[in-house]
């Protein structure tokens, strides 16, 4: 009767899981996406991709709750406190079947998420050099044609620009 119900509530919680690594894969989808977006500056495309990641933020959040309700029952059918129940706790619990279950979720858990968070950072990365890029440019652009700058001919060679006049008449438009 023990095994029966704990299987039961595993079950419910593999369920919670497979729903976790979908939201998962997902995300590195979206991640993919938007470094695409940024690179394209396709600000249509941004505008609706984190509108659909806001839309889809309310439903995950239900999914959330449905995982933590699974949970407390795992915690009251075992006597113990809800920050306590992990897969690891359950595995010993469970048949063979059960317990190879949980640990190809679990892997599948743990190996996602490092690959989300090595995408995460890459978009991070992204986005600044991005950010720092404009930052140079908006600066240079502001900053040409007074007196001290340094610009590169064709040639590559440098020239110290004297006044804003000498840009003007170099300038090939």
């Amino acid at each position: 009767m023990i095994s029966i119900k704990i299987e039961e509530l595993v079950d419910e919680m593999l369920t919670c899981l497979d729903i976790d690594i979908e939201h998962i894969k997902q995300n590195l989808s979206r991640l993919n996406e938007l470094r695409s977006l940024v690179i394209k500056r396709d600000d249509d495309g941004l505008r609706k991709i984190l509108d659909s990641i806001n839309a889809n933020s309310e439903s995950y959040s239900e999914h959330e709750m449905t995982r933590h309700v699974v949970r407390k029952k795992i915690a009251d059918f075992l006597g113990c406190n809800i920050s306590q129940v992990t897969l690891s706790l359950l595995e010993p619990k469970l048949d063979v079947n059960k317990r190879n279950q949980v640990k190809i979720k679990k892997e599948q858990i743990k190996s996602l998420v490092e690959i989300f968070k090595r995408e995460y950072a890459n978009t991070i990365v992204l986005v600044s050099e991005c950010a720092r890029f404009n930052k140079l440019m908006i600066k240079n652009i502001f900053n040409y044609g007074k007196a001290g700058t340094i610009v590169y001919d064709a040639k590559g060679t440098i020239n110290k620009q004297r006044d804003h006049k000498s840009w003007l008449v170099n300038c090939d438009l």
